[in-house]
C-alpha cells in the first residue's frame, strides 16, 4: 500500500516551462501537436511566436515587412534604456508590447 507525497501532486497539477522552467496548469501552456510533452507558458509562447515571425520576415518585402522591423528597433531600443520599467510609462509600454508584432 503506497502513499502519495506532495511531490506527486505537485507534478500532477502542473506543467514545467521547457523555455523559462517555470510552473503552471497544464491546461493554460501551449503544447507541441507531435510532442505533447513539450510544453511552453503563455509568455514564452509569445516570445516563440514573435521570433518565428521575425524569422518569416527576412524573406519578406513590403511596407508592412518595414513597420514590423522599425517596431522590433523601437522594442529593443525601449528595452536597452529600461523604459519597460518605468515608473509612469512602463505599464502603456509594456501592454502595448504584448499587442505589437
Amino acid at each position: 500500500m503506497g502513499t502519495e507525497t506532495a511531490v506527486g501532486d505537485e507534478e500532477l497539477n502542473s506543467s514545467q516551462c521547457w523555455c523559462c522552467g517555470g510552473f503552471d496548469d497544464p491546461a493554460r501552456m501551449v503544447h507541441l501537436g507531435n510532442h505533447p510533452e513539450v510544453a511552453l507558458c503563455l509568455r514564452c509562447a509569445r516570445w516563440a511566436s514573435k521570433q518565428a515571425w521575425e524569422i518569416e520576415d527576412q524573406t519578406k518585402t513590403g511596407r508592412l515587412v518595414r513597420v514590423r522591423d522599425r517596431l522590433r528597433a523601437t522594442r529593443r531600443s525601449v528595452v536597452e534604456h529600461g523604459w519597460h520599467n518605468n515608473r509612469w510609462f512602463g505599464g502603456p509600454i509594456r501592454w502595448l508590447g504584448k499587442r505589437l508584432p
